[in-house]
C-alpha cells in the first residue's frame, strides 16, 4: 500500500527511508505481549518482534518498571562519567560469555556497535581492510555501510578502499557444488580468500560476519564453516568480529549463536536483543585487545556512550532471560513452529524452503514465473497475513521479496505459534487459488 494510504500528516512530512520499500498500511497505536494494536482496532500479532529486537514482547512488565524506576533516578550522564547499571551490565554481560570475551563498551545502536568494532579492530591490528559477506547488513553508518552489501551502496560515491565481499555460503541455491549437487562450502571458503588475497595490500584487519545472515535471507552458516572463517582470519592475523545483533540472547536456542559452532570471536558485537526493543548496544572482547586499543588511545566518544538508562534495561533483559530459561524456550518453541512451518511446505507448493534456528526462521517462496515470481508473491502472500491478523517481515530487497523473516518473541506462546501458522496456510491458500 502507498503512502497515501496514511493520514495526510504523515504524506505531507515523513522521509521514507527503505528504498523501495512502503511504510507499513496501518498505524500502531499500542502494543503488549505478542500483539500490536492498531489506530483503528485491529490485533495483529507480531511476528518479526519490532525490528527483530523485542524478544521479551512488547511491554514487558519489568522493562517497563526499570525504564520509570531509571528514568526518575538517572538517565543521562556526561560520556566520561560511570553509573552502577553500566558495572553491572558489564558484569552481568561477561558472565553469560566464554572466558576472553570480558571487557564491555555500551552503545546506543547495532551500526554503532559495529562502527566502534571495526574501529577498534584497524586500530589495535594497524591495517584498515575489511571482509564481510556479499549479501551483509552491518548498519548505515560509515565503516558499517562500507562492510554491508545487500543493499544501500549505489547513489552515494565512492565506498572506502579496502572493502571485500566473501561469497554467501547458502546451502538452498548453492554456487560451487560438489559431486553430489551439494554445496562445497571449503572450495568456496578457499576461492574467496584466493580473491581478497590477490585483492589486498597487505592491510587485513577484520572479518565481520553474522552466524545467521538475517537481511541476507536467513541463511545459516553450514556447520564447520564459522571455525574455518576463524582459521582463515588468524592466518593472515586477522580479527574475527561476530555481528549478533539478531542471533545473540537466547534467540536461536543458544545464548550466542557462535555456542553452536564453539568459536569465539576476538569481538563480539550485541545490540536488538540486549534491549528488548530499547536501544541498547554492546562491543565486547579481550582484556588484550582493549589494552591495546587503550595504549593506541582508542577513541569512540558518543552523546550517549555508557548512558545509565539503556544499561539498566540490558541488566533487566539479561536477568528475565536467564530466571525464566528462555534460550531453552526459544528451542522448544522454535522447533514447534519449524515444524509447523515445515508442514506448510508439504501442503503448498509456493514454500520452497524452511531454514533457521530457534526462533530465527526464514520461510523461502518459490520464484515461479507463472505467479509473477516470488516478489510478487511474497508481497501477495503478506498483504494477506496482514489483513488475516498476522505482521511477518518480508526481505524488501531486489530479487528477493520471497524470502520471509519469522522470528516472534521468545515469551510467545503455544497458541499464538499454532494461531500465526494457521494464518499463514489460509494466506497461502487465498493467494495461490488466485494465481492458479
Amino acid at each position: 500500500m502507498s503512502l497515501r494510504a496514511f493520514p495526510p500528516a504523515a504524506e505531507r512530512h515523513l522521509i521514507r527511508y527503505s528504498g523501495r520499500g512502503a511504510f507499513g498500511p496501518v498505524v500502531i497505536e499500542r502494543a503488549a505481549g505478542t500483539c500490536l494494536y492498531t489506530e483503528d482496532g485491529r490485533e495483529l500479532l507480531d511476528f518479526t518482534s519490532g525490528q527483530m529486537s523485542a524478544i521479551l514482547g512488547h511491554s514487558h512488565p519489568e522493562i517497563t518498571a526499570t525504564v520509570a524506576r531509571q528514568v526518575a533516578q538517572l538517565d543521562h550522564l556526561y560520556s566520561g562519567f560511570l553509573s552502577r547499571p553500566v558495572i553491572d551490565l558489564a558484569e552481568k554481560l561477561t558472565a553469560t560469555l566464554p572466558a576472553g570475551l570480558d571487557k564491555v563498551l555500551v552503545l546506543t545502536t547495532g551500526a554503532e556497535a559495529n562502527e566502534a568494532a571495526l574501529r577498534m579492530a584497524k586500530l589495535v591490528t594497524g591495517k584498515h581492510e575489511i571482509v564481510s559477506f556479499a549479501r551483509s547488513w552491518h548498519g548505515m553508518t560509515q565503516a558499517a555501510a562500507n562492510a554491508t552489501y545487500s543493499a544501500g551502496r549505489r547513489g552515494y560515491g565512492p565506498a572506502a578502499p579496502g572493502n571485500f565481499a566473501l561469497p554467501v555460503p547458502q546451502r538452498f541455491r548453492p554456487d560451487i557444488v560438489d559431486a553430489h549437487g551439494e554445496l562445497d562450502w571449503r572450495h568456496q571458503l578457499d576461492l574467496g580468500f584466493d580473491l581478497i588475497d590477490a585483492q589486498s595490500v597487505g592491510s587485513l584487519a577484520a572479518c565481520i560476519v553474522e552466524p545467521i545472515l538475517s537481511s541476507g535471507g536467513i541463511i545459516d552458516l553450514p556447520p564447520g564453516y564459522l571455525p574455518a572463517l576463524a582459521e582463515k582470519c588468524r592466518e593472515r592475523d586477522m580479527l574475527l568480529i561476530l555481528d549478533e545483533a539478531q542471533t545473540g540472547l537466547c534467540r536461536t536456542g543458544d545464548w550466542y549463536a557462535f555456542e553452536h559452532d564453539g568459536v569465539v570471536p576476538d569481538i563480539l558485537t550485541l545490540s536488538k536483543t540486549l534491549g528488548a526493543g530499547m536501544p541498547v548496544a554492546a562491543v565486547i572482547t579481550s582484556t588484550e585487545i582493549e589494552a591495546a586499543a587503550h595504549n593506541r588511545e582508542f577513541l569512540f566518544f558518543t552523546t550517549h556512550v555508557n548512558d545509565p538508562l539503556p544499561a539498566a534495561v540490558g541488566v533487566t533483559v539479561l536477568d528475565v532471560l536467564r530466571r525464566d530459561g528462555l534460550d531453552q524456550r526459544a528451542g522448544e518453541l522454535g522447533g514447534r513452529l519449524r515444524r509447523g512451518l515445515e508442514g506448510l511446505a508439504a501442503r503448498h507448493d509456493a514454500v520452497a524452503d524452511v531454514r533457521g534456528r530457534g526462533l530465527l526462521l526464514g520461510m523461502e517462496l518459490a520464484d515461479d514465473p507463472a505467479s509473477g515470481g516470488a516478489d510478487r508473491l511474497g508481497a501477495a502472500v503478506t498483504a494477506r497475513c496482514m489483513e488475516l491478523g498476522l505482521h511477518m517481515n518480508i526481505v524488501q530487497l531486489p530479487g528477493m521479496g520471497g524470502i520471509f523473516r519469522i522470528a516472534p518473541p521468545l515469551t510467545a506462546s503455544d497458541t499464538e505459534i499454532d494461531r500465526a501458522l494457521a494464518i499463514l496456510d489460509e494466506a497461502l491458500t487465498t493467494v495461490g487459488e488466485q494465481v492458479a
